[in-house]
Protein backbone atom coordinates (compact mmCIF):
# COMPACT_ATOMS: atom_id res chain seq x y z
CA UNK A 1 0.00 0.00 0.00
CA UNK A 2 1.14 3.48 -1.01
CA UNK A 3 0.87 5.88 1.78
CA UNK A 4 2.79 8.92 -0.77
CA UNK A 5 6.26 8.43 0.78
CA UNK A 6 4.91 9.53 4.46
CA UNK A 7 5.57 7.07 7.25
CA UNK A 8 2.07 6.17 8.69
CA UNK A 9 0.86 7.58 12.36
CA UNK A 10 1.03 4.33 14.59
CA UNK A 11 -1.14 4.83 17.71
CA UNK A 12 0.33 2.84 20.66
CA UNK A 13 -1.42 4.36 23.72
CA UNK A 14 -5.14 5.43 24.20
CA UNK A 15 -5.71 8.79 23.21
CA UNK A 16 -5.67 11.72 26.50
CA UNK A 17 -2.58 9.31 27.87
CA UNK A 18 0.16 11.81 28.94
CA UNK A 19 3.97 10.49 28.58
CA UNK A 20 7.24 13.23 29.35
CA UNK A 21 10.50 11.17 28.74
CA UNK A 22 14.06 12.17 29.05
CA UNK A 23 16.49 14.74 31.08
CA UNK A 24 13.54 16.80 31.63
CA UNK A 25 11.74 13.97 33.30
CA UNK A 26 14.10 13.14 35.39
CA UNK A 27 14.59 16.85 36.81
CA UNK A 28 10.95 17.48 37.44
CA UNK A 29 10.83 14.30 39.79
CA UNK A 30 13.55 15.75 41.27
CA UNK A 31 12.19 19.18 42.09
CA UNK A 32 9.07 17.45 43.33
CA UNK A 33 11.00 15.40 45.51
CA UNK A 34 12.71 18.67 47.28
CA UNK A 35 9.04 20.20 47.39
CA UNK A 36 8.85 17.47 49.81
CA UNK A 37 12.38 18.22 51.81
CA UNK A 38 11.01 21.76 51.85
CA UNK A 39 8.27 20.80 54.00
CA UNK A 40 9.98 18.84 56.62
CA UNK A 41 12.96 20.74 56.91
CA UNK A 42 12.07 22.94 59.46
CA UNK A 43 10.74 20.05 61.79
CA UNK A 44 14.07 18.52 62.39
CA UNK A 45 16.10 18.87 65.94
CA UNK A 46 15.41 19.52 68.96
CA UNK A 47 14.96 23.73 68.09
CA UNK A 48 12.81 22.61 65.26
CA UNK A 49 9.21 23.84 64.96
CA UNK A 50 6.13 21.59 64.70
CA UNK A 51 3.60 21.39 61.37
CA UNK A 52 -0.80 22.18 61.97
CA UNK A 53 -2.15 19.91 59.17
CA UNK A 54 -6.13 19.74 58.92
CA UNK A 55 -7.21 16.57 56.62
CA UNK A 56 -10.17 16.84 54.61
CA UNK A 57 -13.05 16.10 57.46
CA UNK A 58 -11.21 19.36 59.37
CA UNK A 59 -9.41 16.67 61.99
CA UNK A 60 -6.35 18.88 62.90
CA UNK A 61 -3.01 17.57 63.74
CA UNK A 62 0.10 19.19 65.35
CA UNK A 63 3.61 17.05 64.78
CA UNK A 64 7.25 17.39 63.39
CA UNK A 65 7.42 13.66 63.51
CA UNK A 66 8.34 13.19 59.59
CA UNK A 67 6.49 9.81 59.16
CA UNK A 68 3.36 11.11 60.76
CA UNK A 69 3.24 14.55 58.55
CA UNK A 70 3.93 12.99 55.10
CA UNK A 71 1.24 10.34 55.76
CA UNK A 72 -1.49 13.18 56.28
CA UNK A 73 0.24 15.09 53.30
CA UNK A 74 -1.76 14.25 50.16
CA UNK A 75 0.77 13.59 47.95
CA UNK A 76 -0.07 12.99 44.24
CA UNK A 77 3.37 13.27 42.35
CA UNK A 78 3.86 9.77 42.19
CA UNK A 79 7.97 10.40 42.60
CA UNK A 80 7.50 12.47 45.43
CA UNK A 81 5.62 9.24 46.42
CA UNK A 82 8.65 7.54 46.96
CA UNK A 83 9.69 9.60 49.82
CA UNK A 84 6.98 9.16 51.40
CA UNK A 85 7.26 5.35 51.81
CA UNK A 86 10.76 5.32 52.92
CA UNK A 87 9.83 7.65 55.72
CA UNK A 88 6.95 5.31 56.81
CA UNK A 89 10.18 2.10 56.14
CA UNK A 90 12.10 3.93 58.76
CA UNK A 91 9.12 4.38 60.70
CA UNK A 92 8.31 0.98 61.00
CA UNK A 93 12.07 -0.35 61.10
CA UNK A 94 13.33 1.79 63.65
CA UNK A 95 11.09 4.22 64.70
CA UNK A 96 12.70 7.37 64.41
CA UNK A 97 14.64 9.48 62.04
CA UNK A 98 11.91 9.70 59.67
CA UNK A 99 12.56 13.07 59.02
CA UNK A 100 16.17 12.84 58.59
CA UNK A 101 15.89 9.90 56.06
CA UNK A 102 13.27 12.03 54.13
CA UNK A 103 16.38 14.75 54.00
CA UNK A 104 19.12 13.40 53.38
CA UNK A 105 17.03 11.67 50.06
CA UNK A 106 16.08 15.06 49.14
CA UNK A 107 19.40 16.08 49.24
CA UNK A 108 21.29 13.69 47.43
CA UNK A 109 18.79 14.43 44.21
CA UNK A 110 19.30 17.86 44.43
CA UNK A 111 23.35 17.51 44.22
CA UNK A 112 22.62 14.62 41.53
CA UNK A 113 20.31 17.41 39.80
CA UNK A 114 23.66 19.58 38.92
CA UNK A 115 25.27 16.16 36.89
CA UNK A 116 22.10 15.42 35.18
CA UNK A 117 21.63 18.95 33.53
CA UNK A 118 25.56 18.94 32.70
CA UNK A 119 24.47 15.62 30.78
CA UNK A 120 25.97 12.71 33.12
CA UNK A 121 23.85 9.32 32.72
CA UNK A 122 22.00 8.88 35.96
CA UNK A 123 23.60 5.41 36.05
CA UNK A 124 26.55 7.06 36.42
CA UNK A 125 25.33 8.86 38.98
CA UNK A 126 23.35 5.75 40.67
CA UNK A 127 26.59 4.05 40.83
CA UNK A 128 28.85 6.41 42.39
CA UNK A 129 25.75 7.04 45.16
CA UNK A 130 25.63 3.08 45.81
CA UNK A 131 29.85 3.03 45.95
CA UNK A 132 29.30 6.22 48.43
CA UNK A 133 26.33 4.52 50.66
CA UNK A 134 28.19 1.19 51.09
CA UNK A 135 31.67 3.39 52.07
CA UNK A 136 29.63 5.41 54.84
CA UNK A 137 27.46 2.15 56.56
CA UNK A 138 31.28 0.81 56.68
CA UNK A 139 32.30 3.26 58.08
CA UNK A 140 29.83 4.00 60.96
CA UNK A 141 29.83 -0.09 61.94
CA UNK A 142 33.24 1.02 62.74
CA UNK A 143 33.23 4.46 64.57
CA UNK A 144 29.93 3.04 66.65
CA UNK A 145 31.10 1.88 70.63
CA UNK A 146 28.97 -1.43 71.76
CA UNK A 147 27.71 -1.25 74.85
CA UNK A 148 28.07 -4.39 76.76
CA UNK A 149 25.24 -5.58 78.83
CA UNK A 150 27.52 -8.06 80.30
CA UNK A 151 30.50 -5.82 81.42
CA UNK A 152 28.11 -2.87 82.62
CA UNK A 153 25.85 -3.28 86.19
CA UNK A 154 22.23 -2.73 86.01
CA UNK A 155 22.25 1.06 86.94
CA UNK A 156 24.80 1.84 83.88
CA UNK A 157 22.72 -0.27 81.38
CA UNK A 158 19.64 1.73 82.04
CA UNK A 159 21.58 4.94 82.58
CA UNK A 160 22.56 3.68 78.76
CA UNK A 161 19.12 3.52 77.12
CA UNK A 162 17.63 6.43 78.93
CA UNK A 163 20.53 8.71 77.17
CA UNK A 164 18.89 7.28 73.96
CA UNK A 165 15.49 7.75 75.10
CA UNK A 166 16.47 11.23 76.22
CA UNK A 167 18.11 11.81 72.50
CA UNK A 168 14.90 10.99 70.59
CA UNK A 169 12.80 12.92 73.02
CA UNK A 170 15.09 15.81 72.25
CA UNK A 171 13.23 17.24 69.17
CA UNK A 172 9.66 16.44 70.55
CA UNK A 173 6.78 18.25 71.81
CA UNK A 174 8.03 16.62 75.58
CA UNK A 175 11.28 17.69 75.47
CA UNK A 176 10.91 19.93 78.55
CA UNK A 177 9.63 16.73 80.30
CA UNK A 178 12.19 14.44 79.09
CA UNK A 179 13.25 13.42 82.85
CA UNK A 180 9.86 12.65 83.62
CA UNK A 181 9.08 10.69 80.31
CA UNK A 182 12.59 8.94 79.89
CA UNK A 183 12.28 7.04 83.05
CA UNK A 184 8.50 5.96 82.03
CA UNK A 185 9.99 4.82 78.35
CA UNK A 186 12.82 2.54 79.73
CA UNK A 187 10.56 0.81 82.07
CA UNK A 188 8.09 0.18 79.43
CA UNK A 189 10.88 -1.36 76.88
CA UNK A 190 11.95 -3.68 80.15
CA UNK A 191 9.29 -4.52 81.25
CA UNK A 192 8.49 -6.70 78.39
CA UNK A 193 9.85 -10.38 77.16
CA UNK A 194 13.59 -9.18 76.64
CA UNK A 195 13.87 -12.17 74.22
CA UNK A 196 11.13 -10.64 71.57
CA UNK A 197 10.49 -7.22 72.67
CA UNK A 198 6.72 -7.28 71.11
CA UNK A 199 6.06 -3.35 71.28
CA UNK A 200 2.54 -4.17 70.50
CA UNK A 201 2.13 -5.70 74.53
CA UNK A 202 2.91 -1.81 75.84
CA UNK A 203 -0.70 -0.45 75.73
CA UNK A 204 -1.05 3.43 75.54
CA UNK A 205 -4.35 4.49 76.71
CA UNK A 206 -5.21 8.19 76.15
CA UNK A 207 -7.46 10.33 78.59
CA UNK A 208 -8.04 13.91 77.98
CA UNK A 209 -8.00 16.62 80.99
CA UNK A 210 -4.66 17.17 83.36
CA UNK A 211 -1.28 17.80 82.96
CA UNK A 212 1.45 15.63 80.77
CA UNK A 213 3.11 15.18 84.25
CA UNK A 214 -0.19 13.43 85.65
CA UNK A 215 0.31 10.45 83.18
CA UNK A 216 1.33 7.30 84.92
CA UNK A 217 3.04 3.77 83.96
CA UNK A 218 1.34 0.84 85.02
CA UNK A 219 3.31 -2.06 85.62
CA UNK A 220 0.71 -4.64 84.79
CA UNK A 221 -2.69 -3.66 82.60
CA UNK A 222 -5.71 -0.67 82.59
CA UNK A 223 -8.65 -1.12 80.32
CA UNK A 224 -11.06 1.49 79.92
CA UNK A 225 -14.30 0.20 81.92
CA UNK A 226 -16.36 -1.58 79.38
CA UNK A 227 -19.88 -1.40 78.18
CA UNK A 228 -21.97 -2.67 81.81
CA UNK A 229 -25.54 -3.82 82.27
CA UNK A 230 -27.65 -3.02 85.81
CA UNK A 231 -26.25 -4.74 88.57
CA UNK A 232 -22.84 -3.86 87.61
CA UNK A 233 -22.85 -0.94 90.66
CA UNK A 234 -23.25 -3.86 93.45
CA UNK A 235 -19.93 -5.90 92.46
CA UNK A 236 -17.07 -5.38 94.08
CA UNK A 237 -14.61 -2.91 92.38
CA UNK A 238 -11.12 -4.25 94.42
CA UNK A 239 -9.38 -7.32 95.36
CA UNK A 240 -6.64 -8.21 96.71
CA UNK A 241 -4.89 -11.91 95.27
CA UNK A 242 -7.98 -12.33 92.80
CA UNK A 243 -7.97 -15.49 90.53
CA UNK A 244 -8.94 -14.10 87.14
CA UNK A 245 -11.10 -15.85 84.78
CA UNK A 246 -10.50 -14.59 80.98
CA UNK A 247 -13.37 -15.98 78.49
CA UNK A 248 -14.64 -16.01 74.64
CA UNK A 249 -17.79 -16.96 75.71
CA UNK A 250 -21.29 -15.05 75.40
CA UNK A 251 -23.31 -15.10 78.65
CA UNK A 252 -26.27 -13.68 77.28
CA UNK A 253 -29.96 -14.32 77.02
CA UNK A 254 -30.70 -15.40 73.25
CA UNK A 255 -34.59 -14.10 71.34
CA UNK A 256 -35.84 -17.67 69.98
CA UNK A 257 -36.45 -15.43 67.05
CA UNK A 258 -32.97 -15.16 66.43
CA UNK A 259 -32.15 -19.30 66.34
CA UNK A 260 -35.27 -21.48 66.02
CA UNK A 261 -39.12 -21.64 65.16
CA UNK A 262 -40.37 -23.44 67.53
CA UNK A 263 -44.11 -24.38 67.32
CA UNK A 264 -45.83 -25.19 70.46
CA UNK A 265 -49.70 -26.43 71.20
CA UNK A 266 -50.11 -25.59 74.83
CA UNK A 267 -48.90 -22.77 77.15
CA UNK A 268 -47.10 -24.81 79.12
CA UNK A 269 -44.58 -26.18 76.49
CA UNK A 270 -44.14 -22.78 75.93
CA UNK A 271 -42.51 -21.87 79.48
CA UNK A 272 -40.59 -25.43 79.19
CA UNK A 273 -38.87 -23.86 76.50
CA UNK A 274 -38.24 -20.85 78.47
CA UNK A 275 -37.08 -22.53 81.39
CA UNK A 276 -34.72 -24.50 79.20
CA UNK A 277 -33.25 -21.14 77.80
CA UNK A 278 -32.44 -20.05 81.74
CA UNK A 279 -31.29 -23.42 82.06
CA UNK A 280 -28.48 -23.47 79.83
CA UNK A 281 -27.30 -20.00 80.80
CA UNK A 282 -27.49 -20.71 84.42
CA UNK A 283 -25.06 -24.26 84.12
CA UNK A 284 -22.55 -21.63 82.91
CA UNK A 285 -22.69 -19.52 85.50
CA UNK A 286 -22.62 -21.98 87.65
CA UNK A 287 -19.63 -23.73 86.46
CA UNK A 288 -17.80 -20.33 86.13
CA UNK A 289 -19.13 -19.47 89.55
CA UNK A 290 -17.08 -22.92 90.56
CA UNK A 291 -13.91 -22.54 89.20
CA UNK A 292 -13.54 -20.00 92.61
CA UNK A 293 -12.33 -16.66 89.79
CA UNK A 294 -13.26 -13.56 91.39
CA UNK A 295 -12.59 -11.85 87.98
CA UNK A 296 -14.00 -12.88 84.69
CA UNK A 297 -12.94 -10.69 82.06
CA UNK A 298 -15.21 -11.72 77.75
CA UNK A 299 -14.54 -10.57 75.02
CA UNK A 300 -18.33 -11.56 73.85
CA UNK A 301 -21.12 -9.21 75.76
CA UNK A 302 -21.88 -10.58 79.44
CA UNK A 303 -25.74 -9.42 79.85
CA UNK A 304 -27.87 -8.03 82.61
CA UNK A 305 -28.59 -11.80 83.69
CA UNK A 306 -24.94 -12.92 84.67
CA UNK A 307 -24.17 -9.34 85.61
CA UNK A 308 -26.33 -9.78 88.83
CA UNK A 309 -26.08 -13.05 89.28
CA UNK A 310 -22.40 -12.18 89.77
CA UNK A 311 -23.07 -9.12 91.60
CA UNK A 312 -25.04 -11.32 94.13
CA UNK A 313 -21.76 -13.64 94.47
CA UNK A 314 -19.56 -10.58 94.89
CA UNK A 315 -17.41 -11.75 91.58
CA UNK A 316 -16.36 -8.81 89.25
CA UNK A 317 -17.49 -9.04 85.27
CA UNK A 318 -16.71 -7.17 82.46
CA UNK A 319 -17.86 -8.03 78.59
CA UNK A 320 -17.22 -6.87 75.54
CA UNK A 321 -13.58 -6.53 76.67
CA UNK A 322 -10.92 -5.61 73.35
CA UNK A 323 -9.07 -8.26 71.53
CA UNK A 324 -5.60 -6.64 72.42
CA UNK A 325 -6.48 -5.72 76.08
CA UNK A 326 -7.59 -9.13 76.66
CA UNK A 327 -4.03 -10.36 75.42
CA UNK A 328 -2.06 -8.63 77.51
CA UNK A 329 -4.33 -9.20 80.64
CA UNK A 330 -3.51 -12.92 79.45
CA UNK A 331 0.64 -11.96 79.18
CA UNK A 332 0.39 -10.18 82.52
CA UNK A 333 -1.44 -12.63 84.94
CA UNK A 334 -1.29 -16.01 83.32
CA UNK A 335 -3.70 -18.28 82.62
CA UNK A 336 -5.32 -18.94 79.41
CA UNK A 337 -8.52 -17.65 77.34
CA UNK A 338 -11.43 -20.23 78.11
CA UNK A 339 -13.95 -20.86 74.89
CA UNK A 340 -16.13 -22.69 77.19
CA UNK A 341 -17.03 -22.62 80.73
CA UNK A 342 -16.97 -26.67 81.17
CA UNK A 343 -13.82 -28.20 82.16
CA UNK A 344 -11.79 -25.41 83.65
CA UNK A 345 -8.72 -26.05 85.71
CA UNK A 346 -7.03 -23.73 88.20
CA UNK A 347 -3.81 -23.58 85.85
CA UNK A 348 -6.72 -21.71 83.43
CA UNK A 349 -7.00 -18.68 85.62
CA UNK A 350 -4.81 -16.32 86.30
CA UNK A 351 -4.04 -13.99 89.41
CA UNK A 352 -2.31 -10.63 90.34
CA UNK A 353 -1.27 -8.95 93.70
CA UNK A 354 -3.60 -5.95 93.17
CA UNK A 355 -6.85 -5.27 91.09
CA UNK A 356 -8.75 -2.00 91.13
CA UNK A 357 -11.30 -0.32 89.26
CA UNK A 358 -10.41 3.83 89.40
CA UNK A 359 -11.80 7.27 88.40
CA UNK A 360 -8.79 8.82 86.24
CA UNK A 361 -9.99 12.31 84.58
CA UNK A 362 -13.68 11.85 83.30
CA UNK A 363 -13.12 7.77 82.30
CA UNK A 364 -13.56 4.81 84.52
CA UNK A 365 -10.27 2.29 84.52
CA UNK A 366 -9.69 -1.32 85.24
CA UNK A 367 -6.39 -1.82 86.93
CA UNK A 368 -4.16 -5.02 87.63
CA UNK A 369 -0.79 -4.57 89.46
CA UNK A 370 1.71 -6.77 90.50
CA UNK A 371 1.53 -9.22 87.97
CA UNK A 372 3.63 -12.52 88.09
CA UNK A 373 3.97 -12.87 84.64
CA UNK A 374 3.95 -9.20 83.65
CA UNK A 375 5.74 -9.03 80.38
CA UNK A 376 3.16 -6.07 79.61
CA UNK A 377 2.57 -2.75 80.71
CA UNK A 378 0.45 0.35 79.80
CA UNK A 379 0.82 3.93 79.75
CA UNK A 380 -1.75 6.47 80.81
CA UNK A 381 -1.26 9.92 78.72
CA UNK A 382 -2.80 12.79 79.99
CA UNK A 383 -2.89 16.22 78.89
CA UNK A 384 -5.12 19.51 78.23
CA UNK A 385 -5.76 18.98 74.63
CA UNK A 386 -6.40 15.48 71.94
CA UNK A 387 -3.69 17.29 69.88
CA UNK A 388 -1.56 17.56 72.60
CA UNK A 389 -1.83 14.02 73.51
CA UNK A 390 -1.60 12.22 70.25
CA UNK A 391 1.57 13.72 69.84
CA UNK A 392 3.19 12.83 72.97
CA UNK A 393 1.98 9.21 72.06
CA UNK A 394 3.76 9.51 68.60
CA UNK A 395 7.03 11.06 70.90
CA UNK A 396 6.59 8.35 73.26
CA UNK A 397 6.55 5.81 70.07
CA UNK A 398 9.65 6.98 68.74
CA UNK A 399 11.54 6.71 72.12
CA UNK A 400 10.27 3.49 73.08
CA UNK A 401 11.47 2.07 69.47
CA UNK A 402 14.79 3.90 69.58
CA UNK A 403 15.26 2.23 73.41
CA UNK A 404 14.02 -0.75 71.65
CA UNK A 405 16.78 -1.12 69.24
CA UNK A 406 19.46 0.09 71.43
CA UNK A 407 18.38 -2.90 73.69
CA UNK A 408 18.58 -5.61 70.39
CA UNK A 409 21.66 -3.37 68.83
CA UNK A 410 23.90 -2.21 71.90
CA UNK A 411 25.97 0.12 69.56
CA UNK A 412 25.87 3.57 69.54
CA UNK A 413 27.33 6.97 68.20
CA UNK A 414 26.64 10.69 68.73
CA UNK A 415 23.74 12.44 67.62
CA UNK A 416 23.69 16.05 66.84
CA UNK A 417 25.24 15.91 63.43
CA UNK A 418 28.77 14.32 64.71
CA UNK A 419 28.38 11.15 62.67
CA UNK A 420 26.97 12.58 59.48
CA UNK A 421 30.27 14.94 59.13
CA UNK A 422 32.32 12.47 60.04
CA UNK A 423 31.37 10.20 57.61
CA UNK A 424 30.84 13.65 54.64
CA UNK A 425 34.91 13.87 55.89
CA UNK A 426 36.12 10.41 55.27
CA UNK A 427 33.73 10.15 52.20
CA UNK A 428 35.74 13.56 50.92
CA UNK A 429 39.29 12.26 51.62
CA UNK A 430 38.27 9.03 49.98
CA UNK A 431 36.95 10.94 46.64
CA UNK A 432 40.89 12.26 46.34
CA UNK A 433 42.38 9.00 46.09
CA UNK A 434 40.10 7.79 42.89
CA UNK A 435 39.82 9.28 39.41
CA UNK A 436 37.14 10.01 37.16
CA UNK A 437 33.51 11.18 37.52
CA UNK A 438 33.05 8.60 40.16
CA UNK A 439 35.16 11.14 42.58
CA UNK A 440 32.96 13.94 41.92
CA UNK A 441 29.66 11.81 43.03
CA UNK A 442 31.31 10.74 46.16
CA UNK A 443 32.24 14.07 46.88
CA UNK A 444 28.63 15.21 46.14
CA UNK A 445 27.20 12.55 48.38
CA UNK A 446 30.00 13.73 51.07
CA UNK A 447 28.39 17.52 50.53
CA UNK A 448 24.76 16.18 50.64
CA UNK A 449 24.99 14.78 54.39
CA UNK A 450 26.44 18.04 55.85
CA UNK A 451 22.61 19.14 55.25
CA UNK A 452 21.71 17.31 58.24
CA UNK A 453 23.89 20.21 61.00
CA UNK A 454 23.48 22.87 58.17
CA UNK A 455 19.49 22.23 59.15
CA UNK A 456 19.84 21.61 62.69
CA UNK A 457 21.75 24.75 63.40
CA UNK A 458 19.43 27.04 60.90
CA UNK A 459 16.28 25.88 62.76
CA UNK A 460 17.75 26.84 65.67
CA UNK A 461 18.30 30.37 64.87
CA UNK A 462 22.20 29.83 64.60
CA UNK A 463 24.63 30.92 61.85
CA UNK A 464 24.57 27.61 59.95
CA UNK A 465 27.62 28.89 57.39
CA UNK A 466 29.96 29.69 60.62
CA UNK A 467 29.13 26.18 62.55
CA UNK A 468 29.64 23.94 59.41
CA UNK A 469 32.99 25.61 59.26
CA UNK A 470 33.94 25.09 62.60
CA UNK A 471 32.85 21.18 62.32
CA UNK A 472 34.44 20.89 59.22
CA UNK A 473 37.65 21.76 60.70
CA UNK A 474 37.27 19.87 63.94
CA UNK A 475 36.40 16.58 62.34
CA UNK A 476 40.02 17.29 60.20
CA UNK A 477 41.55 17.54 63.43
CA UNK A 478 40.48 13.94 64.41
CA UNK A 479 37.19 14.94 66.47
CA UNK A 480 35.29 12.57 65.21
CA UNK A 481 32.39 12.74 67.59
CA UNK A 482 32.01 16.74 67.39
CA UNK A 483 28.80 17.76 66.42
CA UNK A 484 26.52 20.96 67.37
CA UNK A 485 25.74 21.59 71.35
CA UNK A 486 22.35 22.91 71.79
CA UNK A 487 23.23 24.61 74.94
CA UNK A 488 26.62 26.73 73.90
CA UNK A 489 25.27 27.52 71.02
CA UNK A 490 28.66 26.38 69.28
CA UNK A 491 29.76 23.17 68.74
CA UNK A 492 30.99 20.54 71.29
CA UNK A 493 31.77 16.50 72.05
CA UNK A 494 28.19 14.82 71.62
CA UNK A 495 29.70 11.28 72.99
CA UNK A 496 30.79 13.56 76.40
CA UNK A 497 27.41 15.00 76.56
CA UNK A 498 25.56 11.89 76.26
CA UNK A 499 23.28 12.78 73.00
CA UNK A 500 23.36 8.96 71.89
CA UNK A 501 21.35 7.21 69.06
CA UNK A 502 21.98 3.93 67.79
CA UNK A 503 23.86 3.09 64.77
CA UNK A 504 21.21 1.30 63.30
CA UNK A 505 19.02 4.46 63.14
CA UNK A 506 21.95 6.03 61.06
CA UNK A 507 22.40 3.03 59.13
CA UNK A 508 19.32 2.66 57.91
CA UNK A 509 18.41 6.37 57.28
CA UNK A 510 21.95 6.64 54.93
CA UNK A 511 20.51 3.24 52.93
CA UNK A 512 16.86 3.79 52.59
CA UNK A 513 17.71 7.21 51.36
CA UNK A 514 20.17 6.29 49.49
CA UNK A 515 17.81 3.97 47.69
CA UNK A 516 15.06 6.15 47.04
CA UNK A 517 17.39 8.72 45.24
CA UNK A 518 18.86 6.06 43.01
CA UNK A 519 14.97 4.79 42.30
CA UNK A 520 14.03 8.52 41.37
CA UNK A 521 16.78 8.82 39.47
CA UNK A 522 16.64 5.59 37.30
CA UNK A 523 12.70 7.03 36.24
CA UNK A 524 13.24 8.79 32.93
CA UNK A 525 9.60 8.00 31.94
CA UNK A 526 6.25 8.74 33.33
CA UNK A 527 2.90 7.50 31.17
CA UNK A 528 0.02 8.76 32.94
CA UNK A 529 -3.31 6.84 32.28
CA UNK A 530 -6.11 8.73 31.07
CA UNK A 531 -9.38 7.81 33.45
CA UNK A 532 -11.55 5.90 32.08
CA UNK A 533 -15.01 7.50 31.53
CA UNK A 534 -17.77 6.08 33.58
CA UNK A 535 -19.28 2.77 31.62
CA UNK A 536 -22.40 4.94 30.09
CA UNK A 537 -20.80 8.34 29.59
CA UNK A 538 -21.67 9.97 25.78
CA UNK A 539 -24.17 6.84 25.01
CA UNK A 540 -27.88 8.65 24.52
CA UNK A 541 -30.63 7.89 26.67
CA UNK A 542 -32.90 4.90 25.77
CA UNK A 543 -36.03 5.85 23.82
CA UNK A 544 -38.77 7.22 25.95
CA UNK A 545 -36.31 8.69 29.00
CA UNK A 546 -35.06 12.48 28.93
CA UNK A 547 -36.26 13.39 25.30
CA UNK A 548 -40.50 14.43 27.18
CA UNK A 549 -41.68 11.20 25.58
CA UNK A 550 -44.12 10.01 28.23
CA UNK A 551 -43.28 7.03 29.41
Amino acid sequence: MNFGGQTPTVVVLKEGTDTSQGRGQIISNINACLAIQDTLKPTLGPLGSDILIVDGRGKTTISNDGATILKLLDVVHPAAQILVDISRAQDAEVGDGTTSVTIIAGELLKESKAFIEEGISSHVVAKGYRKAVSLAVERVRELSVKIDKSNSSEEEYRELLERCARTAMSSKLINNNSDFFVKMVVDAVLSLDQDDLNENLIGIKKIAGGGIEESQFINGVAFKKTFSYAGFEQQPKKFTNPKVLCLNVELELKAEKDNAEVRVEKVDDYQAIVDAEWQIILNKLKLIEETGANIVLSKLPIGDLATQYFADRNIFCAGRVASEDMDRVISAVGGSIQSTPTDIKPEHLGTCEYFEEVQIGSERYNIFKGCPEAKTCTLLLRGGAEQVIAEVERSLHDAIMIVKRAVQNNEVVAGGGAVEMEISKYLRDYSKKIAGKEQLIISAFAKALEVIPRQLSENAGFDGTDLLNKLRMAHAKGEQWCGIDFQAETIGDNFEKFIWEPALVKINAFSSATEAAILVLSVDETIKNKESAAPNAGMAPPPGRGRGIPR
